[in-house]
């Protein structure tokens, strides 16, 4: 029975450390991709493509990551 018990309220809760820094990284990228579009004479659109297609991904996985606490 407390091996149960145990096992339930270690499950309760999935929040770590590393999820803070996902969040971080996330409002990183998308400062980033802000700047990209504000530039004015030329725009990198590899650099553009790369940083939507990476923030996505992120969005995706705070999304799982938040829905799992």
């Amino acid at each position: 029975m407390f091996l149960a018990a145990n096992a339930a309220e270690e499950a309760a809760s999935t929040f770590t450390a590393f999820d803070v820094f996902m969040v971080i990284i996330t409002v990183l990228i998308a400062i980033g991709l802000v700047r990209l579009l504000m530039q004015r004479p030329g725009k990198n659109v590899f650099a553009i493509g790369f940083t939507v297609v990476s923030l996505i991904l992120l969005l995706i996985a705070d999304v799982k990551m938040v829905s799992g606490w």
